[in-house]
């Protein structure tokens, strides 16, 4: 291979359909490695680990770089530094004079690629070796260097070349140009014209035919006009309808349910999109380690195309703790123990318990605690359905009220559709409570319904999208023979903005209102609603947005209103900051008063994880109250809202 490229009127087909190419090389190329960083572990996660080689080298030869990328333009720059493996590598040696030459040719192949990907494809790129042109040296060279070897890697970037003519052919002919990024005067990256061909396949096999591939992508360079004219030409096969779908790779789980619960069934259009759903919709039951599903090379004999689920069961037992901390509420600490396969069809049972309150009450007898068992059955009464139960008992004492709580609930949810969810059910609740009214017991009988829209691209750190959640619960309180119905919806909205999705506005919106009872007291305190607290208005303690009597005990309200705004901002890949404010109300009344509005602003910080990211978060009361909380400082995992 040449150390340079020629330059002559027109290079033909280095896009060809099906052939390895220099420019699918830069696709390929490895991150940019950080420089060193100290590193911890938790629970055998580490954090700021550097990336380092571990085998030793044999025959380390140690080389110096001079890299010349020939260009000021700065992101052209950082593309060919950051695809230079010598550059990355800069500082460790290689094995031997004959890896040093192959690593440089390597480089040599991935920087032509990168100039391609930034429309520069008159570039040329020279190499030398300790004086040498990588060319002219010998099959397995001897530098004989008493000292680093010099490399020198010189770029030419040349001219950026711009989209001529476009063309589609076979069954892709008639297409829009403009759909597929191809516009004639735009920038010619290699990479849109290598996405297009893919896009081609992609819309084809989303109007139902399963079989369509992409039989040539070709793209003309004209060193002359510098432009690229380009041709793709796809076969879209015939129209299909799913064959008979098998499952491999259970042990414990029921194939017939993973079949059935994939929604994946013979006969209906085949749709990429709906096999991409059923392997996600696989993957949320838990129980499976990795899902593949896999389409026949060619259809059945009846015109239908077979496909296989592949599965690989994970561990069906788990086990772990969790811990949160605010400086207003203390520590919290949870355990919980799971099964993920019950009886075969992906039942979960969940028991877990709960200290809350660690550091902020005087005594043992002060502290939350709180129990649950939750049992969960998939597919219950059809594909869609769920089948939720539980049985949750707690002892809280927060500042309004001390509650002794037992509550039984269950209720069957619906996905309506990928977005819509519905769920009804029935739940009781005996509670013993003491508060600003004394001491009280209440009995009381639920029908709660919930209606979610959810189109966040994120369920833990979203960018895009929306969630909307509206309820109700009528309720009938048997000692009193009270009726009241609580109703809240919520909405939470994200849009990014900038590059790489760096800015991130957050928004949430809720309100509440409890309809009947004669008096506050009619209505179990666990039941009205307070702010304050991580979850609500930061910066004031849990339950501290309150009306409240003329002795200044928190009483709990009948409606509310709350809203929260944030700026989530990447400062790295893995650091965020999060400036936000928080503003919310609270009344005795059905209907809002706005008389006492509250509002707390601060600053978190994010560092994200696997799992969801780890939240910080600092805020202080704008309104405080008289001898109430001056600050507050809650720390968990995940988002806010």
């Amino acid at each position: 291979m040449r150390d340079k490229v020629n330059r002559p009127e027109k290079s033909f087909a280095f896009l060809k359909a099906g052939t390895a190419l220099a420019v699918a090389a830069a696709l390929a190329c490895g991150p940019l490695f950080a420089g060193p960083a100290s590193a911890f572990e938790i629970f055998g996660m580490k954090f700021f680990e550097d990336e380092e080689e571990t085998t030793a080298v044999i025959d380390p030869v140690n080389y110096t770089l001079t890299l010349n990328p020939g260009t000021d333009d700065d992101d052209l720059k950082e593309a060919i530094e950051n695809t230079a493996r010598l550059k990355q590598d800069e500082g460790k040696p290689v094995s031997g004079d004959l890896g040093l030459v192959i690593k440089a040719r390597d480089d040599r192949d991935r920087i032509l690629a990168a100039l391609y990907e930034n429309a520069r494809y008159g570039g040329v790129v020279s190499v030398t070796i300790n004086g040498q042109d990588l060319d002219s040296l010998p099959p397995n060279p001897e530098f004989n260097a008493s000292g680093a070897i010099p490399v020198t890697i010189s770029v030419e970037p040349g001219p950026v070349f711009t989209f001529g003519d476009v063309a589609f052919s076979g069954d892709a002919e008639g297409r829009n140009p403009a759909d597929y990024g191809l516009v004639p005067g735009a920038r010619a990256d290699s990479t849109i014209i290598l996405k297009a061909g893919e896009k081609v396949v992609v819309d084809l096999k989303a109007e139902g035919r399963p079989l369509a591939k992409l039989v040539e992508r070709n793209a003309t360079a004209d060193h002359e006009t510098q432009t690229v004219d380009v041709v793709i030409a796809a076969e879209g096969g015939p129209v299909a309808p799913v064959g008979d779908v098998g499952v491999t790779g259970t042990k414990t789980v029921d194939p017939v349910f993973v079949q059935r619960y994939s929604r994946i069934n013979a006969g209906q259009p085949y749709s990429p999109e709906a096999l991409n759903k059923a392997a996600e919709r696989l993957r949320t039951l838990g129980v499976f380690s990795s899902v593949t599903i896999r389409e026949a090379d060619k259809l059945a004999p009846d015109g239908s195309l077979p496909m296989t689920i592949e599965v690989s069961e994970g561990k069906h037992r788990y086990f772990g703790v969790g811990a949160q901390y605010s400086n207003t509420d203390g520590f919290g600490l949870q355990g919980y123990w799971g099964h993920r396969n019950l009886f075969g069809q992906a039942e979960s049972l969940r028991v877990e318990g709960a200290v809350n309150r660690i550091g902020e009450a005087d005594d043992l007898g002060e502290l939350d605690y709180s129990s649950a068992i939750l049992f969960s059955k998939p597919g219950a009464f059809g594909p869609a359905t769920t089948f939720n139960a539980s049985v949750k008992a707690s002892i809280v004492d927060p500042d309004a009220y001390k509650a002794f709580t037992i509550t039984g609930a269950a209720g069957v949810s619906v996905e309506l559709s990928d977005q819509d969810t519905v769920s009804a059910g029935g739940e009781v609740m005996w509670s013993d409570v003491e508060d600003a009214f004394g001491k009280n017991k209440y009995l009381t009988a639920s029908i709660p319904i919930e209606y979610v829209r959810d189109t966040r691209d994120d369920k833990l750190n979203p960018t895009e999208g929306y969630r909307f959640l509206i309820n109700a619960k009528p309720s009938y309180e048997n000692y009193r023979g009270t009726f009241f119905s609580s109703f809240e919806g919520a909405i939470t909205g994200y849009q990014a903005l900038g590059a790489e999705d760096r800015f991130v506005l957050a928004g949430k919106l809720a309100a509440g209102s409890i309809i009947g009872g004669d008096e506050l007291s009619d209505i179990p305190a666990t039941r009205r609603f307070f702010l304050g607290g991580g979850g609500t208005v930061r910066g004031y303690g849990y339950q501290e947005i309150s009306p409240r009597n003329g002795d200044n005990q928190l009483l709990g309200g009948r409606s509310y209103v709350a809203a929260s705004g944030e700026v989530r901002i990447g400062i790295t890949e893995t650091i965020g900051l999060v400036p936000f404010i928080d503003v919310g109300t609270v009344s005795t009344d059905e209907v809002p008063d706005f008389e006492d509005i509250r509002a707390g602003a601060g600053l978190g910080v994010r560092y994200a994880t696997p799992f969801g990211p780890l939240r910080l978060d600092v805020a202080v009361p704008l309104k405080k109250y008289p001898g109430g909380t001056s600050f507050g400082v809650y720390a968990g995992i995940g988002q806010s809202f």
